[in-house]
């Protein structure tokens, strides 16, 4: 909303349309932007579409940490990759959904390593934090049982990894384990 429009004036605004151009106006927001549009798709739609969703999201995450292309390196712009579940986050989605994405963030950080080698210490520090993240989520909302698998998995694929990052998501993992 533009700076000083007050939710109040937007409401009053709201209520002096008719039904049909409230309509219009959201399927004209839908039109020209495709986080509204995602948004009623995830609100209103089946479990397929909810799903569709998602894939676009974790497609958005993948692509910073594992190469498309033939040859070179994946961009590895952590900003973006967070930004997209920060995104996916603000769809309001099932929380399973939002799980699954935090989790998605740091399996394909792993696999960029086990791809591209070491990477620097910036790099596995924000993997770490999204999974810290994933675990406090996941058991807040209780979802461990359904998580539990990949969160172990990500430990056992870091074995060897450089700064201490397999050390640490062990660390987690253990210190939260009592509770999944």
């Amino acid at each position: 909303m533009p700076k000083g429009m007050k939710i109040a004036v937007l409401r009053g605004e709201l209520e002096k349309k008719t039904k049909k151009q409230l309509i219009q106006d959201i399927v004209t927001l839908c039109k020209k932007f495709e986080n509204v549009n995602d948004f009623y798709a995830v609100l209103i739609t089946s479990e397929v579409d909810t799903n569709a969703v998602v894939s676009k999201y974790k497609k958005t995450v993948r692509e910073e940490f594992v190469s498309s292309r033939d040859v070179g390196y994946p961009k590895m712009r952590l900003s973006i990759a967070r930004k997209a579940i920060s995104d996916f986050k603000k769809l309001q989605p099932p929380k399973s959904s939002i799980a699954d994405i935090m989790i998605w963030y740091v399996e394909a950080g792993v696999e960029c390593t086990n791809n591209y080698g070491d990477i620097d210490e910036r790099f596995y520090a924000s993997m770490e934090s999204m999974y810290e993240s994933a675990i406090k989520f996941i058991l807040k909302e209780n979802l461990g049982d359904i998580y539990d698998d990949r969160l172990n998995a990500i430990v056992s694929n870091t074995t060897g990894m450089g700064w201490g990052f397999h050390d640490q998501l062990s660390d987690l993992y253990g210190q939260y384990l009592d509770q999944i």
